[in-house]
């Protein structure tokens, strides 16, 4: 009986977000407590006894905030267990005091907060709580840069900018929590809608879906009917991970881009010999290398070097993998057979092996990284399409076509390849974090981007010199490129789970 009891509170449990996203909020902040207060003890002095202050206050703090998170977190677990599974409303009103900690970059307790604070969370209210987040954490991660010597010359329109935008985000929060419902939006928001699409240029993804999702819903004809793809995203975010990992990437790109407004450039590239190997600081939060560049500001735009790399070398050998394995696929045969041979042969050879064959032939340059990554990826991407489409060539909806004097170009790029893309979606998303990882692995090893450019890659070898000294050179961009690739992954997963037909 007990164990019976235990499995029933196990899925009570299991099945609130409001738990999911206070435990990892309360663990996530003791482990940050712990890695601070070590980090305060400077092992490479002489004087081991020193303590750094930086380390040390920031562990302070987020013990405060473990020791908040953890108590509402029992508070919340005893609740779901005894009520029933219902949170008391004097509980979610403590929702409130987790807010103002993402001002310390505690950004899981921020979402807690604000999931724990609404009893009916609508999907539209889940995008703007990620939506505002990202905003706030761009805004946060810029206004370091005040405590530098000189500023960018477009630092306050940026600022600024992403301030209204930051408003603007929260404005929208709250009325999400009133207009929006799981089935029609009320008309007074599609307004704010309409602001989040726009909001795409910022790199916002989530104000995107957002704004997408509230309209599609308000237009759709028969509410009793779902719409599908706002089906899959509903449940991407039942899997909190998968929603961590793809908050994670947005965040990435949307400072790929509000960096061009409030980073300086020079900063990162240009040599500033009085800066010589300095530890972290407000003013250099991750330290200087030894050309005294600001290794913060070169994560930063090494950022939107490893994601465009990433990006680029995924799309290009999906287009053409794609287009290969679908003709291989569909006309089977002797098609099927010389062009799945060829790809063979280049399946044959290790990717990373011929990346830096290809490299070596046609030099060291980020078109040519591209494209060596591009061409190692063509066969998996074939091989997963070629898979699919044969397992939909003999489909009623394709004799259908062919019944109705559809040529073959029309059945493969009007029926087949899009009742094929859920996988290939899938393999390309876990396919960004690999790429993002091979760029940074030719760097290091000078066959990826050129050394003077900012890129995780490059730092990280830099770095690897000064490991005895100055390791923290290398070990924010090697934090940086751990956590592209789990989230790619663990984005990767929730979205398989998702798309998944038998996980409905």
């Amino acid at each position: 009986m007990e164990f019976y009891q235990k499995k029933v509170n196990k899925r009570k449990l299991s099945g609130s977000l409001e738990y999911i996203t206070s435990k990892l909020s309360w663990q996530v902040s003791l482990v940050i407590t712990i890695i601070a207060l070590l980090s305060s003890i400077d092992i490479f002095s002489p004087n081991t006894s020193e303590v750094n202050k930086i380390p040390l206050i920031i562990s302070i703090i987020f013990l405060f905030e473990f020791i908040i998170q953890f108590a509402i977190y029992k508070k919340i677990t005893a609740q779901i267990i005894s009520n029933e599974g219902q949170i008391g409303d004097d509980t979610r009103k403590m929702g409130w005091i987790l807010l103002p900690f993402v001002i310390t970059g505690n950004f899981f307790m921020f979402i807690a907060g604000f999931m724990l604070i609404k009893k009916h969370k609508t999907l539209e209210y889940q995008l703007c709580v990620y939506s505002s987040l990202t905003t706030i954490s761009i805004l946060l991660l810029s206004s370091l840069n005040l405590f530098k010597d000189s500023l960018v010359s477009t630092f306050m329109l940026g600022i600024s900018a992403y301030g209204i935008y930051a408003v603007i985000n929260l404005i929208t929060l709250y009325f999400a929590g009133i207009y929006t419902v799981e089935k029609r939006p009320d008309k007074k928001f599609l307004p704010l809608a309409l602001i989040g699409i726009i909001g795409l240029i910022t790199g916002n993804v989530f104000s995107f879906l957002m704004g997408t999702i509230s309209i599609a819903k308000y237009f759709n004809k028969n509410e009793e009917v779902t719409i599908e793809w706002v089906d899959v995203i509903r449940r991407l975010f039942k899997n909190y991970m998968a929603a961590i990992g793809m908050l994670i990437v947005v965040f990435l790109i949307s400072v790929s881009i509000a960096s061009l407004l409030t980073f300086d450039y020079d900063i990162a590239t240009l040599n500033n010999y009085s800066t010589l190997l300095q530890s972290p600081s407000l003013m250099y939060p991750f330290g200087t290398d030894e050309l005294g560049r600001c290794v913060f500001t070169r994560i930063v735009f090494g950022a939107r070097i490893s994601l465009l790399v990433g990006l680029v070398a995924t799309i290009v050998p999906i287009i053409i993998g794609g287009f290969l394995g679908a003709i291989s696929g569909y006309y089977g045969g002797k098609t099927d057979n010389i062009l799945m041979r060829l790809l063979d042969v280049l399946y044959a050879v290790p990717g990373i092996l011929l990346a830096i064959a290809i490299i070596a032939a046609f030099g060291v340059s980020t078109m040519n990284l591209i494209l060596a990554l591009s061409i190692g990826g063509i066969p998996s991407y074939a091989r997963t399409v070629r898979a699919t489409v044969m397992s939909l060539a003999g489909q009623e909806f394709v004799e259908a076509a062919k019944a109705c004097g559809a040529t073959n170009g029309t059945i493969i790029f009007k029926h087949i390849i899009p009742n094929s893309l859920a996988p290939v979606i899938v393999r390309a998303t876990m396919g960004i974090g690999s790429a993002v990882l091979s760029t940074s692995s030719l760097s290091f090893l000078g066959l990826g981007v050129a050394s003077h450019v900012p890129e995780w890659g490059n730092i990280l070898k830099a770095g690897s010199t000064y490991l005895e000294t100055n390791p923290y050179i290398a070990i924010f961009p090697g934090l940086a490129i751990i956590t592209i690739v789990l989230a790619f992954n663990y984005f990767g997963d929730g979205l398989r789970d998702a798309l998944d037909p038998k996980l409905k």
